[in-house]
């Protein structure tokens, strides 16, 4: 694992977005998985102004979502295809036939979760998988105690994570849906790259647990820990629990030039 830390947000976006562009321009049939919340936010902003500067053409890529809401309309403004559609891909010319999301509207969600897993194969995987922390540490919606081993699935959400996800919905708790489709802990893995940002002073605990504490279904995103190349990006204000901060600094100033992120 290697941690960078940036000295603000808007840094940390711009670590994120270079990773993610270089992805698009460097492969032939890109596909990027794509998180949700405030976290990417700023990375997405980046990847648009590229686009629009003539930088950065997605028209071959390809995107997955990391989960979806179980319940709401499909047009509902914060069902999370609607989100990235409206935060990233309809900024850049990434087809929107090529956005794929789990079909939480199947009448069979069991089967909609398998075929999910299998089209991330026929994919040919992910090249690159975004991620962001909760407060208890969960990456997706994979919430404290999930397998490290567990796949696509149906997840039932944690009162806190409501309570977190309201802000999306005129902080009305009661309207967050209380069931999620997820890509589960095993599923992540599988992507060549997981990139995390995290920014702010409330994710300087999950931040050091995930990335300094033991491997634990207690804090699902230290299966990072696990991944051949995975890379934490966050800021200083989420870096203060890091025991090991100073190291991290000194290996990123000093590395090699032909090593990338």
């Amino acid at each position: 694992m290697e941690v960078v830390i940036a000295p603000d947000a808007a840094a940390a976006s711009q670590v994120v977005a270079d990773v993610i562009a270089r992805v698009v321009r460097s492969r032939t049939a890109p596909v990027l998985g794509l998180a949700t919340g405030s976290s990417p936010l700023g990375a997405y902003s980046l990847l648009i102004d590229a686009h629009r500067r003539g930088e950065l053409s997605a028209a071959h890529a390809s995107a997955v979502l990391l989960d979806e809401y179980v319940g709401l309309p499909i047009d509902h403004p914060e069902a999370y295809r609607a989100f990235i559609r409206r935060q990233l891909v309809d900024g850049i010319d990434l087809p929107a036939s090529r956005l794929f999301s789990p079909d939480v509207n199947a009448d069979d969600l069991l089967d909609a979760c398998h075929r999910y897993d299998r089209l991330l194969t026929e994919l040919g995987g992910v090249d690159v998988q975004l991620l962001g922390i909760g407060a208890d540490g969960h990456i997706g919606f994979n919430e404290p105690g999930s397998s490290l081993a567990s796949r696509t699935r149906l997840k039932t959400l944690t009162r806190a994570t409501r309570e977190d996800n309201a802000r999306f919905f005129d902080d009305r708790q009661e309207d967050v849906p209380r069931h999620v489709v997820t890509q589960g802990l095993g599923t992540v893995l599988e992507a060549r790259h997981l990139l995390l940002i995290a920014c702010g002073a409330a994710k300087a605990t999950p931040i050091a647990e995930a990335v300094e504490g033991p491997v634990s279904a207690m804090c699902p995103a230290s299966v990072l820990q696990l991944h051949p190349h995975a890379t934490v990006v966050i800021d200083e204000d989420a870096a203060t629990g890091l025991r090991l901060a100073g190291y991290y600094r000194e290996a990123y100033e000093h590395k090699p030039t032909w090593q990338e992120l």
